[in-house]
């Protein structure tokens, strides 16, 4: 027993040396193979992320079960009524989409109306540094500037 122990310890001693020696004879091809590993690595995890966030809500909520109704109620429905199209419209996925869209830009993102407007105060200096920069840009004879197309 001892000795596939050691046969083992010496295969793997051998494969680790093999490595080296091939790692030392082909640097470029060696860190090549590494940085495709890497980037395909960084790319299934990214997928594996998207995957995960737009299934999460998609996942969670599933059909909309409408409730038992009694018999005379649900007869009385069909007969009289357009219901069942705006139920299938209402629970096409595009609709769904665009309700969640529309209810997102409702929202709004500060709490106080403070922060708004520490906001807007913050925009409206970047926007006077911007422009104060465009235009103090020292014109040299022979170029053209980007003042000249601001």
């Amino acid at each position: 027993m001892d000795t596939r122990a050691v046969n083992k310890e010496m295969a793997l001693i051998s494969n680790v040396l093999a490595a080296y020696t091939f790692i030392a004879d082909h640097l470029e091809r060696a860190a090549l193979f590494f940085m495709c590993g890497v980037c395909l690595g960084l790319f299934f995890t990214l997928l594996a992320l998207v995957v995960q966030i737009s299934c999460r809500k998609e996942c969670r909520t599933g059909p909309k079960r409408q409730p038992r109704s009694h018999p005379r109620v649900a007869k009385e429905d069909s007969e009289g009524s357009n219901s069942d199209s705006d139920s299938d419209s209402a629970s096409d996925l595009s609709a769904r989409r665009h309700r969640r869209f529309e209810r997102t830009l409702r929202t709004n993102v500060f709490v106080s109306a403070e922060e708004l407007e520490r906001a807007q105060r913050l925009e409206e200096r970047e926007r006077i540094i911007r422009e104060i920069w465009m235009n103090g840009q020292p014109d040299v004879p022979g170029t053209l500037g980007i003042s000249h197309y601001y």
